[in-house]
């Protein structure tokens, strides 16, 4: 693997809850040639980051073509929006190599985040004095896997509590993180999968998810597998959820994002 790429080549934005946590960085997994890349997100409650969902996640991208760059972000304690800033830089930072697509996957909690980026975006600063926030961050796709979409009804109160912090009941708050209510037109087509089985993170959460895309008439393709607990990765032990690599792999193919 290649060197890790801080998000900030000098010291991230000043978070003080974050005072005892390193730099936020990228693991890079590129490939000669992929004309898009994948910001990959793994889960842990915004409490830690599950290596299952990182690194064997990018070396599958790698295989069919697809660059991969692992987000080492920050997680509690920390400032609510910390997280997102450090995915929508992350977004920022792989756009300026000079890729034509990116996208952001994330899993559980790291789902959460990834839909947070892809609702909460903005097209880049063309004043600003640092190259990479002239970029946009909004993603060109997404695609939450088992992610915890809503901090609503079918919250998962552990991811949220550990990003809210003592705010974790703020009404405002928990609307702003409630991702199935910010979906609008111009947010970027998805890839959703999740088990009905999972009893950590209601279906419920992607579910909404998709209905919130289809009334706004964004593209999406989402599975909904009979069998498997939270947390798979890449499938485990169940075949049928193993299937969603290839699935996944074949949808940003067709959206331009191979060799």
């Amino acid at each position: 693997m290649a060197e890790p790429i801080l998000l900030w080549p000098h010291e991230a934005p000043d978070t003080p809850l974050c005072a005892d946590q390193p730099q936020p960085w990228l693991d890079p997994y590129p490939v000669a040639g992929a004309r898009g890349a994948v910001v990959v997100c793994p889960g842990g409650g915004y409490n830690h980051r599950a290596q299952h969902e990182g690194a064997p996640i990018a070396q599958m991208l790698n295989q069919q073509g697809i660059a991969a760059y692992v987000l080492q972000y920050r997680v509690h304690p920390c400032a609510p929006d910390t997280p997102h800033g450090d995915a929508v830089r992350a977004i920022r930072l792989v756009r300026s190599m000079g890729y034509d697509k990116v996208a952001i996957m994330g899993f559980s909690a790291g789902g959460h985040l990834c839909c947070s980026a892809a609702v909460h975006y903005d097209q880049g600063n063309p004043e600003s004095n640092d190259p990479v926030e002239r970029y946009s961050s909004r993603p060109d796709a997404f695609i939450p896997c088992y992610a915890v979409v809503s901090f609503g009804e079918y919250a998962h109160l552990g991811s949220r509590k550990s990003l809210l912090g003592e705010k974790w009941q703020d009404e405002e708050l928990i609307r702003h993180y409630s991702n199935e209510l910010q979906v609008t037109p111009d947010t970027p087509p998805a890839f959703i999968w999740h088990t009905a089985e999972d009893d950590c993170v209601a279906v419920q959460n992607s579910l909404m998810l998709a209905k919130a895309l289809a009334d706004q008439k964004v593209p999406f393709e989402m599975h909904v597998y009979p069998r498997g607990h939270h947390g798979l990765g890449l499938g485990g032990v169940y075949s049928r959820v193993s299937t969603w690599a290839n699935d996944c792999c074949r949808w940003l193919l067709e959206g331009g994002f191979g060799r």
